[in-house]
């Protein structure tokens, strides 16, 4: 290496690299003793060269794992949300979806694809749920627990929720079987057979299942993958329709990941009270963040017509089956219908769960889960960069997957088949809404790491996807 101002000679060399795409987006660059042996600079140099690259976006640092190539999110194209805004319907879902649900492969290009040990959040928490089932005296076993499930659970999911902004209490809480079920009691509590809801779109198909077998219909608002829900369109639907409720994610919506802006909630909750609109939020993603989750719309909620869902199957475990809702003014309700459609839950799981909380194995395993999703989504993006055709991907900053926009020529259903015959499984665009929309989209996970398996069958991906 010349000789001078040696750490911008390095520097000038890592850019090029970067550049020339010997190292790609979300790669690990070489380490610092590795720099330090073949370019013959001290430690000292290296650092400095490495600090300045992170400076200007191109490299980050991860805690105990080195410096990755940065995304550049200035060379990337978004989605366009879409601008269609039909009456209301009645809702069928695609047979297409049953079978994806079947193969367990809605968060995975390869389903039942191992892939390492586990992780160690789930290490602690299977061990949390162990030392409650052995710890039980008596004659527990013979007895449901309450209604609105554990209370020390209750008590960790509030505390959980006020450092999101949401002074939460027990009381306002109800345990369930997962969010799904949440959204289920929350629809049944304010809805009627033959009321309408408004969904966002694309948006998430087990709302649509959920109409479905409930008898709603349905209107889909636009949404962009950056902001969400498009709050004019519902405004304008609202003075057109008589809606019951609105079913929206705030907080990292799928299947690209929108975040509401605060302004946008404030109006949301507006026109709840103008129209009165019950306003059910998933907020099952919020936990994802690869930063600060942001405060749930429920924070907000001064009207008392906010029913909060979540779970914790994208942010620890989806073999867990544990969630919980807060009803609001149909929080009564809510409870009655757990008891009815559910009866009870486990109450060992429960209270496993609630020590695992309070001993702070799950923030410990929050943080960890997001720098390894950051790592992952970076990957992927860089990766459909490389893709032969014109591609227009979000970039989300939480969530578990990316909307991917492909040209318009392209059919995701048609290829759905092809792909599956090669042991991969895609998630076509039209799963995402009612209207025959975003054949030309899909969604891809992040969920994952892109071991060698994955990442064969994403690149894979374009061969199948532009034949059709």
């Amino acid at each position: 290496m010349e000789s001078g101002y040696r750490y911008q000679a390095l520097e000038r060399w890592l850019s090029q690299g970067i550049c020339d795409r010997r190292w790609r987006v979300g790669e690990r660059l070489p380490s610092v003793r590795a720099l330090c042996h073949q370019h013959r600079v001290s430690k000292a140099t290296v650092q400095h060269a490495l600090r300045r690259l992170e400076a200007q976006g191109l490299v980050e640092a991860r805690h105990r794992s080195g410096y990755f190539v940065a995304l550049q999110l200035g060379d990337i194209e978004k989605p366009q949300p879409g601008d269609l805004i039909d009456g209301p319907r009645s809702v069928s879902v695609n047979d297409l979806l049953l079978d994806i649900m079947r193969r367990s492969a809605a968060f995975d290009l390869l389903p039942h694809h191992g892939s390492g040990d586990l992780p160690p959040g789930i290490v602690s928490l299977n061990r949390s749920i162990g030392r409650s089932l052995r710890r039980q005296r008596g004659e527990t076993q013979h007895y449901y627990d309450e209604p609105a499930g554990v209370p020390a659970l209750r008590e960790q999911l509030a505390l959980h929720h006020s450092r999101r902004g949401w002074s939460a209490s027990a009381d306002e809480l109800c345990i369930t079987s997962g969010c799904q079920h949440a959204l289920f009691l929350a629809l049944m509590a304010c809805c009627d057979r033959g009321d309408v809801v408004a969904v966002e779109s694309p948006g998430f198909y087990g709302v649509l299942q959920l109409a479905e077998q409930l008898g709603l219909q349905v209107i889909e608002m636009p949404a962009s993958m950056e902001s969400g829900l498009d709050i004019d369109a519902l405004d304008k639907a609202l003075a057109r329709w008589d809606v019951r409720a609105c079913v929206v994610s705030p907080a990292f919506a799928t299947p690209g990941g929108a975040v509401m802006p605060e302004p946008a909630k404030h109006r949301l909750l507006q026109l709840g009270k103008q129209h009165d609109l019950a306003i059910i939020e998933d907020d099952i993603y919020a936990d994802t963040a690869f930063e600060s989750p942001p405060d749930p719309l429920k924070a907000l909620d001064t009207d008392n017509r906010v029913i909060l869902c979540s779970s914790f199957s994208k942010s620890l475990s989806r073999d867990l089956r544990l969630g919980w809702v807060s009803g609001a003014r149909w929080h009564d309700r809510i409870v009655h219908l757990k008891l009815v459609t559910q009866l009870a839950g486990s109450r060992y799981v429960q209270q496993g769960v609630a020590s695992f909380m309070a001993d702070g194995s799950l923030s410990a395993h929050l943080r960890r889960q997001r720098q390894a999703l950051r790592a992952n989504r970076d990957h992927l993006i860089g990766k459909l960069q490389d893709w032969p055709c014109d591609v227009r991907v979000c970039v989300p900053r939480g969530g578990l997957s990316v909307w991917v926009a492909l040209p318009h020529h392209v059919d995701t259903l048609k290829a759905y088949r092809p792909a599956l015959a090669e042991g991969v499984v895609i998630t076509p665009g039209p799963l995402f809404s009612i209207s025959d929309q975003y054949r030309n989209c899909l969604r891809i996970s992040y969920a994952h790491p892109w071991d060698a398996p994955r990442a064969r069958a994403l690149e894979g991906l374009p061969r199948l996807l532009l034949r059709n």
